[in-house]
């Protein structure tokens, strides 16, 4: 079975902007795109799980999800870095949804999709709902990083972190898996 990591995106690999839909405004976070590669080189296979829901609220259509994600994958692509699969929760919070984190639901289907150990895979993200989302896989770690709403994410758990690991950005986050799974290649 393979092992993957699953990302957030705005706040963790993108430069957090209130609502983004424009592809132009995409921005990587610093470090980024060579940490994604890395993650790759490790031959990680790499998600994301987002939860977009200004589509829920009628800010913005998914068409336009869907131009900021082939932007990026533009951006990254450059690097050589592919993403298995985009997973979207466009719904509005409150709204009955089937993947809005921190439903576990985008991991299970990319497990079945993908031939994925879940518990030899890893959760990157800015906000408790994505340390939940990875928890409720029954990953082997959520990673919290410091970027987007990380800080105030972390300022705010009340014991919500548990046993996730909290990093200052992704390219920390990448260094802590991929000293993980250097301790384990096996897994690999």
């Amino acid at each position: 079975m393979k092992c993957a990591v699953f990302l957030d995106r705005d706040g963790t690999i993108i430069e957090e902007k209130n609502f983004l839909h424009r592809p132009e405004e995409v921005l990587l976070i610093a470090g980024a795109a060579s940490a994604l590669e890395r993650l790759q080189a490790a031959g990680l296979l790499l998600f994301i799980v987002t939860n977009q829901s200004g589509v829920g609220r009628g800010y913005f259509t998914m068409a336009d999800v869907d131009a900021v994600h082939r932007r990026l994958q533009e951006i990254v692509g450059c690097r050589g870095v592919h993403f298995q699969k985009i997973y979207v929760a466009p719904e509005a919070p409150g709204v009955p949804s089937y993947g809005r984190k921190p439903s576990p639901q985008f991991l299970f289907d990319a497990r079945d999709e993908f031939g994925l150990d879940l518990a030899q895979s890893y959760l990157i993200g800015d906000k408790l709902t994505d340390l939940g989302c990875g928890r409720n896989a029954g990953l082997k770690t959520s990673i919290l990083v410091r970027t987007g709403y990380g800080i105030e994410a972390e300022r705010q758990s009340t014991g919500g972190l548990g046993a996730s690991v909290v990093v200052d950005s992704l390219t920390e986050a990448v260094d802590w898996i991929l000293a993980t799974v250097l301790k384990a290649p096996q897994l690999l």
